[in-house]
This record gives C-alpha cells, structure tokens and sequence, in this order.
C-alpha cells in the first residue's frame, strides 16, 4: 500500500443537495416525527438516495449506548423505547411510496434484547400496510443473545443486514466493544436457521493489509453472507479516527472482484458505498 494522504481526492467530492425530491422527503420524514441513518450518521449519499426516493430508518432514538472511534452517530444515553415508532415508520413508509424498506438502529445495550422486538414490531407493522414491500433490517449484534436474534429471525426480513465494519486486528481501535467472530457467527446463524439472505459491509482505509481483507473476505463468505458493501471510511471529525489511506476506485473494483472470488455473490464495491447504498437493487 502507498503512503497515506489525508488530502480528500476528487472522487469523494460530493455535490449539494438540492433536488425537488430530496426536499418532499425531508418533509415527509419530519412530519412523521422519524430519524434516518443518512441523517444522523451524515452519509455522503443521502442527496443521491433522497432524490431516488429512498431512505433507511433509524429507529430507537439518535443516541448510541456505544461509542465507536468511527460514527457520527451521538453516544451516550438512549432515550426510552417509543412504542408508537414502528407504526409511525410504517405510514411514512407508504407515503414515501417504497418499494424496498430499510431499517437500523442504534446499539442498545441498555434494553435487555437489544431493542430486537421494536425491530420486530417494526416489520409488522410494515407488512400490515405495505405488504408488497420488500424488508431489510440493518441490526446491531444484540450482545450475541439468541432469543434476541430470534425475534428478528421470526419477523421474517427478507435481508438481514449487520456490518463486520473491519478487519479483525483492528477491532480493538475500531469496534472495542465488539466481536469480530461474534459478528460472523451473528449472520451464520440467522442465515442457517432461516434461509433469510445475509448481508454486510466493510470500510476501508483504516489501516488494513490487503492479505487482511482477502482473509476477512473468505471469514465474511464462509459463514454464509451473500451480500457484501465495501465502502471508504471517510473520519466524520478530527475526534474520530484519521483516515489511513484514500483508496482509488480502481481498488475498489479490485476488491470486488476478490470477494466475489471468495464466494460472495453480490458485492457492491467503491468509494461512496455505504451499507444501504442502493440496496433495492440487492433484493
């Protein structure tokens, strides 16, 4: 890898937000009273998404129980669970006319599931007024708790979604309060006891070694993960963590080949991708 440049290339320049559409959803997400990750975390999409007519949900309040190097998400204590939420996501889910849903979460450690069942309400209350939509929950790792798994696994999503983030050497910086192989066994065992197809997502240029990411990539297809977003880790601040290396676009498309040489079927792969980056396209 070459030496690390901290000067953002024109690649990751991205245009204002200006679009007719962009404007009506805004509207449509603050009438419903409803935070979205694109928000809340700043992704670098949301004018593209917004303007396509998507969005992901951020449900369970804008505040983290965690406090990774690399979010823009606020840490600190989450508010009480709103139980009209899901109900209210769902109605401004049939106003925004989606096709395909999104939903994440912050981390929850406070709650005894991990907020699973509020993800679980959330489905229902989807599929009850917008059956024909498509489901994809982006979930945290629910500390490993299997009966919490299990009340997402009996919602039915028909994509479950949760982010490996990095390579495992860099978890102690990156994801401390995490596990990398709690991670991996997390999407194996959604995927093994209910056929739902698994997703996740990785960053980049946070200091990783290629032979890291072509082991990650076989950890990642091995415990049967069919979706893969590989995006550049862009530092929200100067209290986050620096970027190590601006990757080109190139590399991206060179990763994308070696995951799907590991056994990953769909990979999604360049520098803006983030998690829900068109992800009706992954349905």
């Amino acid at each position: 890898m070459s030496k690390p440049s901290r000067k953002k290339p024109e690649w990751l320049k991205v245009t204002g937000f200006s679009s007719a559409n962009y404007t009506r959803i805004n509207k449509i997400l603050n009438s419903g009273g409803l935070k979205t990750v694109c928000h809340e975390a700043n992704c670098p999409n949301r004018g593209e998404c917004f303007t396509r007519g998507t969005a992901t949900f951020l449900i369970l309040g804008p505040t983290c129980s965690r406090n990774c190097r690399f979010c823009d998400i606020q840490s600190g204590r989450p508010m009480p669970v709103d139980p009209t939420e899901p109900d209210r996501l769902a109605k401004t889910a049939v106003e925004l006319g989606l096709k395909h849903v999104v939903v994440t979460s912050v981390t929850r450690d406070d709650l005894p599931d991990g907020g699973a069942g509020q993800f679980a309400e959330t489905v229902k209350a989807i599929r009850d007024k917008l059956p024909q939509a498509t489901i994809e929950l982006l979930t945290p790792d629910f500390k490993e708790c299997p009966e919490a798994v299990d009340k997402i696994i009996e919602a039915g999503p028909e994509i479950f979604n949760h982010n490996v983030e990095t390579v495992p050497r860099l978890y102690p910086i990156v994801r401390p309060q995490a596990d990398y192989l709690g991670s991996l066994k997390l999407l194996k065992y959604v995927h093994e006891k209910s056929g739902i197809r698994t997703k996740s997502g990785l960053m980049v240029g946070l200091g990783e070694k290629r032979d890291e990411l072509l082991r990650t990539f076989e950890d990642i297809a091995g415990h049967s993960v069919s979706i893969l977003t590989i995006g550049q880790y862009l530092a929200p601040s100067g209290d986050h963590l620096p970027v190590d290396r601006y990757l080109h676009p190139d590399e991206f498309d060179q990763m994308a080949e070696e995951a799907r040489s590991a056994g990953i079927k769909m990979v999604l792969s360049a520098p803006l991708v983030r998690s829900s980056y068109h992800a009706d396209m992954t349905v």
